[in-house]
Parts: structure tokens; sequence; C-alpha cells
């Protein structure tokens, strides 16, 4: 089809727009990653934008990867990533599919309370207070049990087994087939893209996840990988790293400052190279959790 004039100038704009959005959205993660590689002397003496390395080095990522506590922080948050994401995707979708079955008892009043908890909450002294009961104060499973299930989540994956049809789960009824064996093999492999998705959404909250873990933890050597970050970044604490700033040849004061830069870069990346495998799930699944009837 032709296109008017008034289209193609919209065109024009739309993509220039999209392009300016696009450099203000990545320069500063590309600022970082400069920063990282840079000397700290000329670094610190730069004012300005940044677009190259000033005297490239990986004197800070050295210093990163001598430093226990992000490999530790590291170490605690892939645990809670396997352990967390593996017990949260398998409570969703177990809830999920109880929760898709309109005639299973109580039902409705099941989704109503579940719905509540996404507008209302108890409150961070009535939550802590509640997770110590349980004897999980100071302790790493304090980060595992008490968010196990977002309610957001476990509302688009009941929207996924909603929209598969129900003769499929009739027909795998009369043949014989239980609850437990429809749902792991024949449910699940038809709503694969949804569960990515899902999966995606858990990993990224609970790599970036920080805050239940500083009202939760008190030993540093149960830290997850962002709370050591915000202990560095936001408390200006690189004492823990001043052997590594020795070893690698650069003086305390502006070493620091590239260090800090290196720290964000380890504590992004990872989570970034996720996106690319997940990516061919991301709109199907989504659409599929999303849309009803």
């Amino acid at each position: 089809m032709k296109k008017t004039k008034g289209e193609k100038v919209f065109n024009v704009f739309n993509v220039l727009l999209m392009l300016i959005i696009a450099l203000v959205t990545l320069y500063p993660f590309y600022y970082v990653a400069v920063a990282s590689f840079s000397r700290s002397a000329e670094f610190m003496m730069h004012e300005g934008f940044l677009f190259k390395p000033l005297g490239f080095t990986l004197d800070a990522y050295k210093v990163v990867m001598r430093n226990n506590k992000i490999l530790t922080g590291f170490i605690n948050t892939l645990f809670l990533l396997v352990v967390k994401g593996s017990l949260s995707m398998l409570l969703t979708i177990i809830g999920a599919y109880v929760l898709s079955k309109k005639d299973a008892m109580l039902v409705p009043a099941a989704m109503f309370l579940i719905i509540v908890t996404m507008f209302f909450s108890g409150g961070m002294i009535p939550t802590y207070l509640n997770v110590r009961s349980f004897g999980l104060d100071n302790k790493i499973w304090a980060l595992v049990f008490p968010t196990a299930i977002n309610t957001f989540n476990l509302i688009i994956m009941r929207n996924a087994f909603e929209a598969v049809p129900k003769d499929i789960d009739e027909a795998a009824s009369i043949d014989g087939a239980g609850c437990i064996r429809t749902l792991f093999m024949i449910m699940i492999p038809l709503v694969v893209p949804t569960i990515m998705v899902i999966l995606l959404y858990y990993a990224v909250d609970i790599w970036n996840s920080w805050f239940d873990a500083m009202l939760y933890l008190r030993k540093k050597s149960l830290y997850p990988l962002q709370l050591v970050l915000r202990e560095i970044l936001i408390n200006n604490n690189t004492n823990g790293m001043q052997g590594g700033m020795a070893s690698a040849g650069g003086d305390n004061e502006t070493m620091a400052e590239s260090v800090q830069y290196a720290v964000m870069m380890v504590a992004t990346v990872p989570i970034l190279l996720v996106y690319p495998f997940l990516q061919k799930y991301f709109v199907n699944g989504i659409m599929l959790g999303a849309v009803k009837g």
C-alpha cells in the first residue's frame, strides 16, 4: 500500500524518537562499562561524556574477583536462583492449575483471597515477626519461603491454563490420567512459553532482590550479591577490597571509583545474558497468559 506524506513523516519521526530513547537508555550502561575498564587516575580527572576507556585496564575486575564478599554473594544468589526459583515455579504451576478448574471446591473464594494480597499486606513489622516466629530469622531460608509465590505470576499462569481447551483435560481424564499426570505430561508442555516467561520474572526478581536480605540477615556470609553491591555502592564501603587494590598496583582512593563500576558490571551482565535465550518465548508466553476467552 502506498503511504501518504503524513504517514512517511510520522514513521521518520517515530524512528528518530525511538533512537533517541534507546541512546538515552543505553548510554548509562555503556558509561559504566567504559569506566570499569579505565585507569583510575585518568578517569578521576575526566569530566563530561565518556566514549572509550581512558587507558584500558582490567585492574578493577582483578580487585573484584579477589574479593571474597563478591564471590560469596554470587554463590548465595545462585543458591537462591536454583532453590527458590525451582520452588516458586513448582508452587506457581500447581496452584495455577488448581485455580484454573472453576468447578473445584472453594476456587472463587481462594482467588478472592489471593487477589486481596496484591493490594494489602500485613506490613513490614508483622511480616518480620512472623518470619522470626518460624525460626527463619538470620537464615537464608527467610529469603525463600515467605515470598515463594508471586501473585501476579500466579494469575498469569492460571490464565494460561484456562486458555487450553477443556476438551484436552477431559480426554486425559477419560483415558484414566489423574490430575498429577495430566498436569505434568499434558498441560505443562502446552504452556511452555508462559512457563519460560514466569521463570524469567522469578529469576530477575531473585537476582535484584536485596531488601528482604537486609531485614532478615545479619551474617554477611549469607548476603546475596545485590546486598553486597549495596554495601559497596551506597555505603561506599570498599575497605574489604584494599588488599586487592594494593596488589593491583592502584591507589586505594582513586581505585575505589573504578572498582564500584566494575562491581556494577559484574552484578548486571549475568542476568542480561539470560534474556536472549528466553526472548523467543516472551511475546507468545505473555499473550497466552494475559488474554482470556
